[in-house]
């Protein structure tokens, strides 16, 4: 335990969340990031991808003024950016950030767009990772919609996460199973990316993303072929998780 009067460290209160907070509901956790003192200034980093509308959908009911921000990499499929733009009316967001890469760094690291052919890592840091970062520096926390279920590096996931040394990353749907997931869409009449029906389980770039055959892993589709996992914005216990 921190002394008296000594400023709790992030990990410090990325456990003691974790335990005031174990085997409450998603929307608890949701709602404790948006108002828990330890947590701080909150924001919600959002894909608009396949499960996205779940997370917006909650932060609409508890508060539609949450920022959220999205990474357009200026490679996102069309039916992404019009799910986006669907999404933020029909919930009523007020505060949706669409962050993009700097021009300048695009035009020295990759003028010709094509990057990811030769190393998606680079191409992940310039589009996503960077940009993000800078979206996030005002803030404290940022909440994501990771799951357990989704393995790889995030099969031990808990709801708080101490990302580095000043900032929380929040994993409201953590331990929720893949049917969790379907059964609140469904019960809330949640309108699905356009991509789906189309066989796409998991959606990121448009180069770097196919569909998945049936009785594949749902993430697949996601840089196939290659032995990566995550586009790079992600860290566990501090340290950068690429695939």
């Amino acid at each position: 335990m921190p002394l008296e009067g000594v400023m709790p460290t992030v990990g410090e209160r990325a456990r003691a969340l974790n335990q005031r907070f174990a085997s409450h509901a998603a929307i608890d956790v949701l709602r404790g990031a948006l108002s828990e003192p330890m947590v701080g200034r909150a924001a919600l980093v959002s894909s608009f991808g396949t499960e996205a509308v779940v997370l917006l959908h909650m932060i609409a009911h508890l508060d539609r003024t949450t920022p959220v921000i999205f990474a357009d990499t200026e490679m996102l499929f069309e039916e992404t950016i019009t799910y986006q733009e669907m999404l933020s009316e029909r919930f009523g967001l007020t505060d949706v950030r669409r962050v993009r890469p700097e021009r300048s760094d695009l035009l020295r690291e990759d003028a010709d767009g094509i990057l990811h052919v030769f190393d998606t890592d680079a191409c992940c840091d310039l589009r996503k990772t960077r940009p993000l970062k800078s979206a996030l520096e005002p803030f404290d926390a940022w909440i994501t919609g990771r799951k357990r279920f989704q393995g790889g590096a995030r099969v031990g996931l808990e709801f708080f996460e101490a990302e580095t040394a000043r900032r929380i990353k929040i994993n409201p749907l953590a331990y929720w199973r893949r049917g969790d997931v379907e059964d609140y869409m469904v019960n809330n009449r949640l309108p699905r990316h356009p991509l789906v029906t189309k066989g796409f389980s998991s959606v990121g770039c448009a180069p770097c993303t196919t569909p998945v055959a049936p009785g594949e892993d749902p993430r697949a589709g996601r840089w196939r072929g290659q032995s990566k996992d995550e586009c790079g914005i992600h860290f566990v216990n501090g340290k950068l998780v690429r695939g």
